[in-house]
């Protein structure tokens, strides 16, 4: 299914976690999300304007791993398209909390159609992150 003139809508993405008050610092303090409704189980923040959920649960993240640019990429993993100065903003913030990234920012197909900058991080539960930017947003979509 291709939409192409269609206004954004937010996504809805409910992940593991092991433990609530650690995931509650992470989102909310070390990324800046707000904090929605919670239970004892389960708490919603507002991810970028998306609807992330997180529930608690015993459940190990998943190791398995994708070899791309000689990264070993995390699958499954979520994560944000920002504009790249946005980029540039949250990752110097989360270097500077001391957050440790899995892959460091760096720029990918450089000069190229996708040029992009990426970088993974894991939250306290394991669950990956990757923080993403189009040098131009035009090019999300196209193949080489």
């Amino acid at each position: 299914m291709s939409k192409t003139n269609h206004q954004l809508q937010p996504f809805h993405l409910a992940i593991p976690v092991h433990d609530l008050e650690s995931a509650k610092n992470f989102y909310h303090h070390s990324l800046g999300c707000e904090i929605g409704r919670s239970s004892n189980e389960w708490i919603d923040f507002n991810f970028f304007g998306h609807q992330l959920v997180c529930h608690l649960s015993e459940r190990a993240s998943n190791e398995i791993t994708n070899s791309v640019d000689s990264n070993d990429i995390p699958v499954p993993h979520f994560g944000l398209v920002l504009s790249w100065n946005d980029f540039k903003t949250i990752t110097s913030d989360l270097k500077e909390k001391k957050i440790e990234f899995l892959i460091e920012p760096t720029i990918r197909f450089e000069n190229e159609v996708g040029e992009q900058a990426i970088a993974f991080l894991r939250d306290p539960s394991g669950n990956a992150i990757e923080l993403k930017a189009f040098k131009n947003m035009d090019s999300l979509f196209k193949a080489k």
